[in-house]
């Protein structure tokens, strides 16, 4: 085995995906996660049933990434883990996990900030392809989660500054909620997505969300799609069922509308040509292609990471624990896990 190699475990449980993963160096070994079905029937994530399935699936994970990777625990370096933001009975899942493995084979822990981490799976080299298209510093990141919308300036993998921030609910979030009010199953955002590609995005209008600066608000265009959806309904009991597709693509429109409008005032004020996107919304098509199209008609570098390192995963945290190891960034045992946002 190379000894030059640095061999990071990285554990993500933040919420409802439990996943673990190696990397040696920047290259990612094995990236496995382990979806929790059960939520789909509540419409939505149950902390308690979220943190009982982190507790069943976390061995097996683990050993599964251990065994694609084709290392051997003896050979690892260091163990990463998601410290927070997040579900705190999620989190502590993975918390205990990574700190009694790393006991046991008297390695270093590295706790990991999520939202640091989804800016970081940029710089996750795929093996046998071509890596070469990571962002240089400095860069802009979009990070646009269920739970979080961030604007973020990269000095260096050490050095994020947050410039924008949700002040209520997040994208993600306004997308799962608008999904449920078009009486679609949970996690809806992604069907949203989908219904968009047929329907006409200027259907209907909504209020794009408007915020001082660079933060960001979507609290009013949700009330605003509930209003309007009760007052079509009441004149015809079919609109949604009717309207579906062109409801989703007008939504989809006003939503990325939000984020290119601050995006874009925020490439202004810093100068910076180099955006990234990140999150698990990063994996929204509509997103995707809206930010290239505007990147081409700006003169902008866009980078977007592939699919697999968009949402919740471990590769994100073992890369983001790797730049740490580097610099000796290392916890105890008597480190915690946090629920809330304490920035970077």
């Amino acid at each position: 085995m190379d000894k030059k190699t640095v061999f990071i475990l990285g554990i993500e449980s933040s919420c409802d995906e439990t996943s673990a993963a190696v990397t040696g160096n920047l290259q990612v070994k094995a990236n496995v996660t382990a979806s929790q079905q059960i939520h789909e029937a509540y419409g939505g994530v149950v902390p308690e049933l979220a943190s009982r399935a982190h507790q069943k699936n976390i061995i097996p994970v683990v050993d599964t990434a251990i065994e694609q990777s084709g290392i051997t625990l003896n050979d690892l370096s260091a163990i990463a883990f998601t410290s927070g933001p997040g579900l705190i009975g999620s989190l502590m899942v993975g918390t205990a996990f990574a700190k009694a493995l790393a006991l046991a084979l008297n390695l270093p822990i590295i706790e990991v900030n999520h939202m640091k981490a989804h800016v970081l799976a940029h710089f996750a080299e795929k093996p046998g392809q071509d890596n070469s298209h990571s962002p240089m510093l400095p860069f802009l990141c979009l990070t646009v989660s269920g739970g979080h919308t961030q604007l973020i300036k990269v000095e260096s993998p050490e050095n994020m500054i947050l410039i924008g921030n949700t002040t209520d609910d997040a994208a993600g979030e306004a997308f799962d909620k608008i999904a449920k009010l078009l009486g679609l199953p949970y996690p809806g955002g992604p069907l949203i997505d989908q219904y968009a590609t047929s329907g006409n995005p200027n259907a209907f209008h909504f209020p794009v969300p408007r915020m001082p600066g660079l933060d960001f608000s979507f609290s009013g265009l949700k009330t605003a799609v509930l209003y309007f959806l009760q007052r079509e309904q009441s004149a015809n009991p079919l609109f949604i069922e009717e309207n579906r597709a062109d409801l989703c693509a007008s939504v989809q429109y006003t939503i990325i509308t939000a984020l290119l409008t601050k995006l874009k005032e925020a490439a202004r004020q810093t100068g910076i040509r180099r955006i990234a996107l990140a999150g698990g919304v990063s994996a929204n098509k509509g997103l995707r292609k809206t930010l290239l199209e505007e990147g081409k008609h700006l003169d902008w570098e866009i980078f977007v990471p592939p699919f697999e390192y968009c949402t919740d995963n471990a590769a994100m945290i073992s890369i983001a624990g790797y730049f740490k190891y580097l610099n000796g960034e290392f916890s105890d045992q008597s480190t915690a896990p946090y629920a809330r946002f304490r920035g970077f």
